[in-house]
């Protein structure tokens, strides 16, 4: 496992779009999906992951409370010849365990999670209805190592912010996980080891 970080694109970018099959449903999802979401929430995430591990059911409990007022889809980008866990099959698996509602997408050539520059796992990407981006970075203070509760706070407090028409707070911390696990010869430019 690499210790990443998030890259923490620039605010006010537009949503890159992009066309995914929910491995729950077959459907293709793409951004116009949520062309009437006030919110879209763009989630990388995957099933192997300790840090996803740790969060998974703070995910569900967003899914539930969020269900009706914004949109939202996860996508694993993780190569899953070597990450088996993480492939198309076994994601299923585990949305329908955790009971979610939102898409579960698999990118198979990990152009999606290029053109959002996801580096890690979770990534967090939070969209206006203009699907630019007014939040990127951690779900909240906690981390498998420490004993912090995990409570979704950040995340959650800018979600709350542009369903009432306020401002989000720009003081935004990266996320930290696993790096995204890219396919040797596929990694991105941007794509930084840290330990």
């Amino acid at each position: 496992m690499v210790l990443t970080p998030s890259t923490m694109l620039p605010l006010g970018t537009k949503a890159p779009d992009f066309r995914l099959e929910d491995v729950t449903t077959g459907k293709s999802i793409t951004l116009e999906t949520f062309k009437d979401a006030k919110v879209l929430l763009v989630m990388f995430i995957c099933r192997h992951c300790p840090y996803v591990q740790h969060i998974k059911e703070e995910l569900a409990k967003i899914d539930r409370d969020y269900k009706d007022k914004i949109g939202s889809i996860a996508i694993s980008a993780n190569d899953a010849e070597e990450y088996p866990d993480d492939a198309p099959e076994s994601l299923k698996l585990f949305a329908k365990e955790m009971n979610y509602s939102f898409p579960f997408c698999y990118d198979a050539t990990q152009e999606v999670a290029k053109s959002y520059t996801a580096a890690c796992t979770p990534d967090f990407f939070l969209f206006d209805a203009d699907k630019k981006l007014v939040y990127r970075g951690e779900l909240d203070a906690s981390r498998p190592s420490t004993n912090i509760p995990v409570t979704g706070k950040d995340l959650r407090a800018a979600i709350d912010a542009v369903l009432t028409n306020e401002p989000v707070n720009r003081n935004q911390k990266p996320s930290v996980g696993c790096n995204i696990k890219w396919r040797t010869g596929n990694e991105p430019s941007y794509f930084i080891h840290t330990v």
